[in-house]
């Protein structure tokens, strides 16, 4: 009978330390999750480069329009490989895609072709498939604003028609709110 009050007293004490060790490791679990989770998105959005003047319909990129992507190219290819853009959406207009041609190249990322009439695909895709990356949208002058609000949730300024070079960075943190920083590139 000894023997089964020897056995009842060593079971409590393993108890504790199997729970304490069970506690520990789903605090771990969930510190590595929160770590993970906790990354933000950085979306450049930016409008095409100059486009000439004919054809009218789908014009091609003007010599300044070309000069200007090829410094984007140089720009954002330059970039360390942590920092440098992981995918890059277009609309079907074949400006935009002669704006991010030389980039796309550098770089070797995917060029997604997304209608420029849909807004909030573009933005949802960015978000989804790019979680934690830096993407590049080249949109249109109106387009630019509605995709800045669409990701970010706040207004920004119409584009003029002869607007070139501005980039605007969606911050998108996971935990906290959106910011947006506009810089005018050269």
């Amino acid at each position: 009978m000894h023997k089964e009050y020897a056995n009842l007293r060593r079971r409590p004490l393993f108890a504790p330390v199997w729970l304490a060790a069970l506690a520990a490791a789903l605090v771990v679990a969930l510190a590595i999750w929160i770590f993970a989770s906790a990354s933000t998105t950085t979306i450049l959005v930016m409008r095409h480069a100059e486009k000439a003047a004919l054809p009218a319909e789908d014009p091609p990129l003007s010599l300044a329009g070309e000069g200007r992507a090829q410094e984007l190219a140089h720009v954002l290819g330059e970039a360390p490989a942590e920092f440098r853009i992981q995918g890059i959406f277009v609309s079907e207009f074949r400006r935009t895609q002669e704006t991010v041609r030389p980039l796309a190249n550098r770089l070797g990322v995917p060029v997604i072709v997304v209608p420029a009439a849909d807004i909030s695909l573009v933005a949802d895709r960015a978000r989804a498939e790019y979680r934690g990356g830096r993407v590049l949208i080249v949109g249109h002058s109106n387009t630019v604003p509605e995709i800045v609000e669409k990701l970010s949730g706040e207004k920004i300024p119409a584009m003029a028609e002869t607007e070139y070079g501005v980039v605007y960075v969606v911050s998108l943190p996971r935990f906290s709110r959106a910011s947006v920083t506009r810089f005018d590139f050269p």
